[in-house]
């Protein structure tokens, strides 16, 4: 009998939103690029991404994280995230999620640290505890008060942004933004996300904008909005979003609603905060984002040769 394939995980959450992070037994994925060896992952490994994230070991709402050797020496790790239908360039709850997760296996603690991903350099300020500030990619708003016709709701008009992922933002929606009307909310945005790629409305380069974001009033008297973001994959984000909230600090700069340095508190669908604030640095916008993350788990994934689910349910 052929003893079967062991991966071994840590399982944190952030802001409710989960992450699972590979910490030994993912494959060899050379030493290019993070974001060459993303590519080698998608097209020679994608099963193991499946078999990870997907039922019936995980489900569509868990994003994954594969930690690599860095090629930068000044990082104390590379990292690959990906989801329940692919590859993300950046996942802002998912690094939170990591810094804990690499101070949990002892090789972090308190202090400034550096993280490589597949789109640029992120840094991760841990306060030796649960929580963590991300100094984001640059972000910034591509297009302005886009309008897009969404079948069964009519005309919506929102702007796209970059925070690491491509984001369709919307305030003037119309829905309520309660945890009780998840699945209405995710047909809506769904829709939304169709008719994006019907009328050909993409983000920089033609890159496809694979997250949509509602906004709206906060519940928590302490946050300035509140927010629901569907991901690539139809799941929704438990978390406030990272990327997301990088996107919405991008706009709001733009607009003159958010000063440097200032603090904008963004809560989630289901009440968790995050603080962002924005730095100037010549003609880039910096975002930073506070959250806390704990562990959840620990554990061993077992491929087995015979079982027909071995790569997980696949979309």
């Amino acid at each position: 009998m052929t003893s079967p394939r062991r991966i071994h995980v840590v399982d944190s959450h952030t802001g409710g939103e989960p992450t699972r992070v590979i910490v030994d037994g993912g494959p060899n994925l050379g030493r290019g690029t993070m974001a060459e060896r993303l590519a080698v992952f998608r097209d020679a490994h994608d099963e193991l991404r499946s078999a990870v994230v997907n039922e019936p070991r995980g489900s569509d709402v868990i994003v994954g994280a594969l930690l690599c050797e860095p090629v930068d020496p000044s990082c104390v790790a590379g990292v690959i995230f990906f989801n329940n239908v692919g590859y993300l360039g950046m996942c802002g709850h998912g690094t939170i999620g990591v810094a804990v997760t690499l101070a949990h296996l002892g090789r972090i603690g308190a202090g400034i640290h550096r993280l490589e991903t597949p789109v640029g350099i992120v840094t991760v300020d841990f306060n030796g505890q649960n929580m963590v500030t991300v100094e984001n990619v640059p972000s910034y708003r591509y297009t302005t008060a886009v309008t897009v016709d969404v079948e069964g709701f009519g005309p919506m008009t929102g702007d796209v942004a970059w925070g690491g992922n491509w984001f369709f933002l919307v305030s003037d929606h119309g829905q309520e933004l309660e945890l009780a009307n998840v699945e209405h909310l995710t047909d809506f945005t769904w829709r939304i996300r169709q008719a994006l790629n019907r009328q050909a409305i993409s983000g920089a380069n033609g890159q496809a904008i694979d997250h949509i974001e509602l906004f709206g009033p906060p519940r928590n008297p302490t946050a300035q909005s509140r927010n629901f973001v569907v991901c690539p994959g139809k799941a929704y984000d438990r978390s406030p979003c990272g990327t997301g909230t990088s996107a919405k600090l991008a706009c709001l700069y733009a607009d003159g609603k958010v000063r440097e340095g200032e603090v904008w508190r963004q809560e989630s669908i289901v009440g968790s905060i995050f603080d962002g604030r924005v730095a100037v640095r010549g003609d880039r916008l910096i975002p930073f984002i506070t959250g806390t993350a704990f562990i959840t788990a620990e554990g061993t994934l077992l491929l087995d040769d015979r079982d027909p689910f071995r790569t997980g349910i696949r979309r």
